[in-house]
């Protein structure tokens, strides 16, 4: 017999609360018409609240209470807002899986008219095809391999000869921690894809960015570029090599990309957002060591975000975010980034550096 049992009811009752305080404020924030979006989010809570239900015997309301909070909590801020984009150009690179992938639809069921830049054309056709399907929307899909620099200068020839305006860039695209390699071009692959051909892909497409009423330059990121420092003197790492290091190299690169491009954007229409979309659930850890892997995508599940929560920031950045002086957003929110990243004198350094890179 066990020592404490919990009734069924009471575990019932925790998210039937929680969701109905919840639900209280959308109504009062966002109206009826965007009900059925947010009910999907609240599916989780009771297929929680479903297996909890088999652990009664030993743990007691609190508990539980803690367990969904914590998860709510991790699944971090929640874009909720109406914004439509109607007829408004949407490149996203990476689009294909993921939080591109997520990112794409969002943007899609509010009127926006999509250019998927990947370089797994296959999927992107299939998430081309749900999106049409879905939301009878207009998506294009177009060939961008980022460790190409031939590719990417083809990519924005077409694009800035069959349109004359773009209103959002989403930089999404990215590898992580894989084993050295170079891009086409001779680069460490990180380096190469994360930053330099994100970097060419901007400057290229600046022009048309320029010709939109208002325009945006998002550029994912991650927390893990607190530990980066851009090698200028071994952007080769002839001096040895560390996956994770290289690659909270090239995510420092994004933010310190968009820190000096917003000075030379002041006064024109174009606003910059870095964002760190949190632990997430993607495709993007397919590098990782086969036990770390398992660790983070199995036993650490829990605690990372799905890729439609890891998507909520970019989405945010993308409808109504307002730039701010930190350039850095996390969670829906500005934050502030490591002071690597706020260093102007850095940020004009490899603003240079990546200008004279022969593309």
């Amino acid at each position: 017999m066990y020592p404490f049992h919990l009734p069924e009811i009471s575990l019932n009752i925790v998210p039937l609360i929680w969701c109905i305080i919840s639900l209280s404020k959308f109504f009062v924030q966002d109206g009826f018409h965007l009900l059925k979006k947010k009910l999907v989010s609240y599916f989780h809570v009771f297929a929680t609240n479903f297996i909890l239900r088999t652990l009664s015997p030993f743990v007691s309301l609190s508990s539980l209470i803690v367990i969904i909070l914590l998860r709510k909590y991790l699944a971090g801020g929640f874009c909720c807002n109406d914004v439509s984009l109607n007829g408004q150009y949407v490149v996203i690179t990476g689009a294909n899986c993921g939080i591109g992938k997520e990112t794409a639809i969002e943007l899609a069921s509010r009127g926006a008219k999509l250019i998927l830049a990947c370089r797994d054309v296959k999927k992107a056709e299939e998430v081309a095809k749900f999106i049409r399907e879905k939301y009878h929307s207009q998506v294009l899909v177009e060939k961008l391999d980022l460790a190409s620099f031939e590719s990417v200068k083809s990519f924005a020839s077409k694009i800035s000869q069959n349109y004359k305006e773009i209103h959002c860039l989403i930089n999404n695209a990215g590898i992580m921690m894989c084993p050295y390699m170079e891009t086409k071009n001779g680069l460490e692959m990180q380096m190469g894809v994360n930053h330099f051909g994100h970097f060419l892909l901007t400057l290229l497409l600046l022009p048309i960015l320029k010709n939109s009423s208002r325009a945006r330059i998002i550029n994912l990121t991650s927390i893990a570029h607190y530990r980066g420092r851009i090698p200028f003197e071994d952007f080769k790492y002839k001096n040895g090599y560390n996956s994770f290091k290289a690659y909270g190299n090239s995510k420092l690169a994004n933010i310190l990309h968009l820190r000096h491009l917003s000075k030379l954007l002041q006064g024109t229409n174009i606003q910059v957002f870095a964002l760190h979309p949190g632990a997430v659930q993607s495709e993007l850890g397919r590098h990782l060591p086969i036990g770390f892997n398992f660790v983070y995508s199995k036993l650490l599940s829990f605690f990372c975000k799905t890729t439609k929560e890891g998507a909520q920031t970019t989405i945010y950045c993308a409808t109504e975010a307002v730039q701010h002086p930190m350039i850095y957003f996390s969670d829906c929110l500005p934050d502030k980034p490591s002071k690597e990243a706020l260093n102007d004198e850095k940020a004009e350094k490899l603003w240079k550096i990546s200008e004279e890179i022969k593309y």
